[in-house]
């Protein structure tokens, strides 16, 4: 039987276990949308930009496990998907993301809403290809599936010609591929892991080092039952964090600019650093030439690329965390290593990462959370909220935090969010977001609205840019340069003293969640916050918007200035 293109385009995405579909319309796309009338199988999601529907993809299959998946018609409809495809591949999330094209016979003329997509994301994602024969639809779209979520995640584009997806052809769906060339590794080098696992139970001061490979392969009950097998303690990056639960006795907390000062200090003085799914990039190491100088270093990762790139490494092993985590726990033996981790202990004592300050704070908000969400999913934007999320979010099996950690893209939070939920019906969904990245993708409110998702947006609002303000504060003479968000243009020029006088912030956020039909809660006092957030629990409609009005000059601590090792931390200003 022969069909449309835009017809195997639905029983492609059928075929391959689609539930949910984020999909914006436009005239190149119009034909794909078209076949999805009416569909039940598929639930398709429309949100307000396009940059929140790739991020709310996102969101969905971080949270899920599943490949997420979006749709969008030709020119701005797919470049409005470049930073969100970005950010995706970065942080090695698997996403197939459809586009609308003009017909094969007027690319390369300038047509109206034209652009050469694959082109411009052909160095942001994993594979990028236009379908110019309809017989080679079906093929590429299973193959788009096969390699956005085997071997190292990630992005894969896959352009649609109009004149392709009117065409008819073939009704067939193969499930089984083969793509020549593409043969990701799926096994574990025995050889090089005996040799680890003989580097390992010969070190004095060893630890592990955690990235968000271990996440990404849902390896974390086994990466726990492997630290408390061996003694070992465990560090992790942004990324990694939740790779064993942060209660555990064997987490030391987070490593690099903004990581403790136990687990900076431990990586300084490590004799064997086991790293399993990090990169070992730049906000980690700091001066990399003074980077566990006297550890022999052993990388796991799945991407060959990323072993020796940036730290040169003794034993390389490129293979998926979890397969090697499982190998290692069928060889793995305690260590006798009590006194190191004693004293790891003991500097976690010393300087733990407190605030240190009375009134309203960041850390207060997120430990309230802690103690009153069990079972949820917290994703967080960029800038200080971001960080000080993975300072003091306490994460478990039943907690997860979503961020954007490669490209650090402001405006993810909150439509990372919706696709969680969307997920994730039964769990609490919460975002920890700034005032400047919450404005970025503020229109999804309407989004959150109509698909009826309570999810609580946590505004820490400090009325500025704050991470670059506070780079501005302690780097560059406090010359505070296009980030207070409460600037006027009457406003005296070279103001970097903020006081009662400033102008009133716009928006009011409470007015403009209500307009929307969310509610909204600010709350100025430390006691009010469980109150708060206890409200927006039990309020099962809508989303709930809590503006936290923060300290204007709060800061992140402690901090490894740029270009220093990570022995060089200011932990208090």
């Amino acid at each position: 039987m022969e069909i449309t293109g835009a017809q195997i385009f639905v029983k492609a995405l059928k075929e391959e276990s689609v539930t949910t579909l984020f999909a914006y319309p436009g005239g190149q796309a119009i034909d794909l949308f078209h076949a999805l009338y009416g569909e039940k199988e598929i639930d398709v999601i429309l949100p307000r930009h396009e940059q929140g529907l790739v991020h709310a993809a996102d969101g969905y299959a971080r949270s899920t496990g599943k490949v997420g998946v979006c749709l969008v018609t030709s020119g701005p409809g797919a470049t409005n998907l470049v930073t969100g495809i970005a950010t995706a591949n970065y942080d090695s999330v698997p996403l197939v993301c459809f586009t609308g094209q003009v017909p094969t016979s007027l690319v390369g003329n300038d047509a109206f809403q034209e652009v050469d997509i694959v082109g411009i994301t052909r160095s942001i994602s994993k594979y990028a290809v236009t379908v110019r024969k309809r017989e080679d639809l079906a093929e590429t779209i299973r193959k788009a599936f096969y390699i956005a979520k085997t071997g190292k995640p990630g992005v894969v584009v896959v352009d649609l010609p109009k004149d392709v997806q009117k065409a008819y052809g073939s009704d067939s769906y193969q499930k089984e591929i083969t793509v020549r060339g593409y043969k990701p590794n799926t096994s574990v080098h025995m050889g090089q892991l005996n040799k680890a696992l003989d580097i390992l139970n010969h070190a004095k001061k060893p630890v592990f080092l955690i990235g968000g490979g271990v996440n990404i392969a849902h390896a974390n009950k086994e990466m726990t039952q492997l630290a408390e097998m061996t003694g070992v303690p465990v560090i992790t990056t942004i990324m990694g964090k939740g790779a064993i639960p942060t209660t555990n006795d064997l987490y030391v907390g987070n490593i690099g600019i903004h990581g403790s000062y136990a687990a900076n200090s431990a990586i300084s003085k490590c004799d064997v650093l086991f790293s399993i799914g990090t990169r070992f990039n730049d906000r980690i190491t700091g001066k990399t030439e003074e980077f566990a100088a006297n550890a022999k270093i052993i990388h796991i990762d799945i991407d060959t690329a990323s072993i020796s790139r940036n730290i040169i490494v003794d034993v390389p092993i490129v293979a998926d965390a979890k397969k090697v985590i499982c190998a290692l726990l069928e060889k793995a033996k305690p260590l006798h290593i009590s006194q190191w981790t004693d004293e790891i202990n003991r500097l976690k004592m010393e300087y733990p990462i407190d605030m240190k300050k009375s009134g309203l704070t960041p850390q207060r908000v997120i430990q309230s959370i802690n103690e009153l969400f069990e079972d949820a999913v917290v994703t967080t934007d960029v800038g200080q909220n971001q960080l000080w999320t993975t300072q003091f979010l306490d994460i478990d099996e039943n907690k997860q935090m979503l961020t954007s950690g490669g490209l650090g893209t402001m405006g993810y939070g909150f439509p990372a969010a919706i696709g969680a939920k969307l997920g994730n019906p039964h769990k609490d969904v919460i975002v920890i977001s700034g005032d400047g990245g919450m404005q970025m993708n503020i229109q999804e409110m309407a989004t959150a609205i109509v698909y009826e998702l309570p999810i609580i947006i946590c505004i820490l609002n400090n009325g500025y840019l704050g991470n670059v303000r506070q780079w501005q504060e302690m780097f560059y003479d406090r010359h505070y340069s296009s980030t207070c968000m409460r600037y006027r243009r009457s406003c005296e020029t070279g103001c970097n003293t903020p006081n009662h006088c400033c102008p009133e912030y716009t928006p009011d956020f409470i007015a403009l969640a209500e307009s929307y039909g969310a509610k909204g809660i600010r709350v100025t006092k430390p006691e009010d916050i469980k109150t708060a957030l206890i409200s927006a629990k039990q309020n099962t409609k809508t989303p709930t918007v809590i503006e936290f009005i923060i300290d204007r000059e709060i800061n992140v601590l402690p901090i490894v200035p740029p270009g220093n090792s990570l022995n060089d931390m200011i932990l208090e200003r």
